[in-house]
């Protein structure tokens, strides 16, 4: 196969002026991972900065109360800056020292990716960019904070859906005219090659110690494997560490929004979503998109899985049937969070709760015997404007109108 394929997925559609940006980018990335030594001063690194290995929890009151398989849920929100973003940002800050270069840019939806890249810029001293479409900035206003106090410079990209899709695209504007200097963090595993390689290596972190901790705590493999999908890192990082067992299913879970029906989400893979071959962004993906090839509005309550396209890498594995996708509604994943909350006492981020979404349905339709892992990607304290705007909660309400006064 090609490489940088995964079946009829993937590519590098990229123009003239990058070509040697990405030949010395390549040649950095097949490098490291040639030395063994990288990958260790990687691990030293996530084990010494970022809280690795993240803990596996047995979520004992969600299994007794839903009655069916042992739920395990892999904590990626302790992880530092509250995600599994961090993984991939460090192990291309790591490659950003190797190439010289002094300035890293990026794109965010969620802002965790954003907050991420930040700090990796403030630990390793280079000068930071984010893009960011406005309506994103607007929800995540705490990310942006946190952005802008690490160092970064947060710009509102207006143009388009205004969402990850149009931040994305001002990214690469942003790298042809600075890619001397400058290197462009790409957070999920979509974009040209080597990016979706790149970013599923060190995502694979998660599934390395996802699959010892379930054999030493269940004592065999599970049952299935969820994660939410955006573009798709969170969901290769874990599924990674159980591709070669055919007997584990392995599910992504999309962004339904108001309903597959309605044409207002954000999901590529499931029967009915409209998605189909496009080339865009610099890879060849499925994408939502009209019949002209001009890429459509998308929408989820979950600002990082807000995507147009998917991995191509999970493209592939969906057509060949290794990855099982389902859709969660903005509504299910409500009542989704408030159960996990007032059962385990976690708060996972709109992002992660669509995958407790397809978990919570399926869990009792299992034996109490089998066993499921949830990839709990982040936390949902970033998301405290959203959720308190679904819960409807009436001091939330008043509090906000207080500081406004108090601003005034």
């Amino acid at each position: 196969m090609k490489k940088g394929y995964y079946g009829q997925w993937g590519g590098a559609f990229i123009p003239e002026v990058l070509q040697a940006t990405f030949e010395t980018l390549n040649k950095v990335y097949e490098s490291a991972r040639a030395d063994a030594s990288f990958w260790q001063e990687y691990v030293d690194l996530m084990g010494n900065y970022s809280c690795r290995p993240t803990p596996l929890t047995y979520a004992e009151n969600l299994t007794r109360h839903l009655g069916g398989a042992k739920i395990y849920i892999k904590r990626e929100d302790l992880n530092h800056t509250g995600a599994h973003k961090a993984n991939n940002v460090m192990g291309q800050g790591l490659l950003v020292r190797r190439m010289g270069k002094k300035r890293v840019i990026a794109e965010t939806g969620a802002g965790q990716h954003g907050v991420a890249t930040a700090t990796m810029a403030a630990r390793f001293g280079f000068a930071c960019t984010i893009y960011m479409g406005e309506e994103d900035v607007a929800r995540q206003r705490p990310n942006v904070f946190w952005m802008e106090k690490l160092g970064a410079t947060v710009v509102p990209v207006t143009d388009g859906s205004r969402t990850l899709k149009d931040a994305m695209n001002e990214a690469f504007r942003d790298w042809v005219t600075s890619m001397d200097d400058t290197h462009y963090v790409i957070g999920t595993v979509c974009g040209p090659h080597p990016f979706p390689e790149m970013v599923a290596w060190f995502q694979s972190i998660i599934g390395i110690e996802a699959r010892k901790q379930i054999l030493a705590q269940h004592g065999r493999m599970p049952d299935r494997v969820y994660a939410c999908v955006g573009g798709g890192s969170n969901a290769m990082g874990i599924f990674q560490g159980f591709l070669d067992e055919p007997e584990v299913e392995l599910i992504g879970v999309e962004a339904g929004g108001q309903g597959i029906g309605t044409g207002k989400h954000a999901s590529r893979m499931v029967e009915g979503s409209g998605a189909s071959a496009g080339v865009a962004q610099g890879y060849k993906t499925k994408f939502l998109q009209s019949a002209e090839g001009q890429m459509c509005d998308t929408h989820s309550i979950a600002a990082g899985l807000d995507y147009v396209g998917i991995s191509p890498i999970l493209a592939d594995l969906g057509e060949k049937g290794r990855v099982r996708f389902a859709a969660a509604t903005d509504s299910e994943v409500i009542e989704a969070l408030s159960l996990t909350m007032r059962t385990e006492g976690l708060i996972p981020a709109m992002e992660s709760t669509h995958a407790f979404v397809q978990a919570i349905k399926e869990a009792p339709t299992m034996a109490k015997d089998q066993a499921i892992i949830i990839n709990m990607s982040g936390r949902g304290d970033k998301d405290i404007f959203t959720i308190a705007h679904a819960f409807d909660d009436p001091s939330w309400k008043a509090f906000i109108v207080k500081r406004a006064d108090e601003y005034r």
